[in-house]
């Protein structure tokens, strides 16, 4: 483990990268971003607890598979609202004026409005979880097997 004054800074910005990481998956069809660009910020979060902690003081409190849950849960869900649109057309954005975002305003539809991305921002959401998951593993377990044998306890 670092110091506490490492550990006290990561305390404070892990949130912090996590929200923006979020806002980052949940903004991308009107920002640059998205899910993947997302899913490897909140990732980078994960990945800041390991470095400041250490990487068996993690897995005493979280465990893989929780994290291989989240990876199928974002396939999932990325599957599931690509064939949403499947009656018309592949990745439709079926969900444009439903009463799920709210109908059509009578001005018309803004391109900066949240509800005009339709389908994407779940899709984004699925891709997030997936990449977070799946980049978040593959470092941690990189990081569990590298700990010299007297570190680890």
């Amino acid at each position: 483990m670092l110091s506490k004054i490492v550990r006290t800074q990561a305390s404070i910005l892990i949130p912090l990268i996590f929200v923006f990481g979020i806002y980052i998956i949940l903004h991308g069809q009107l920002t640059p971003g998205g899910g993947f660009q997302g899913g490897g910020i909140v990732a980078s979060g994960l990945i800041l607890y390991v470095v400041a902690y250490n990487s068996h003081y993690l897995q005493q409190r979280l465990k893989e598979n929780y994290l291989s849950l989240v990876e199928y849960a974002g396939a999932l869900i990325f599957i599931i609202s690509a064939f949403l649109g499947i009656a018309t057309t592949f990745f439709y954005n079926v969900l444009v004026g439903s009463p799920i975002y709210g109908h059509i305003p009578a001005t018309g539809p803004n391109p900066g409005d949240y509800w005009t991305g339709g389908v994407q921002p779940i899709m984004y959401f699925g891709i997030g979880l997936k990449v977070f998951a799946g980049v978040s593993t593959a470092l941690w377990l990189l990081a569990l097997n590298s700990t010299p044998p007297e570190v680890k306890k």
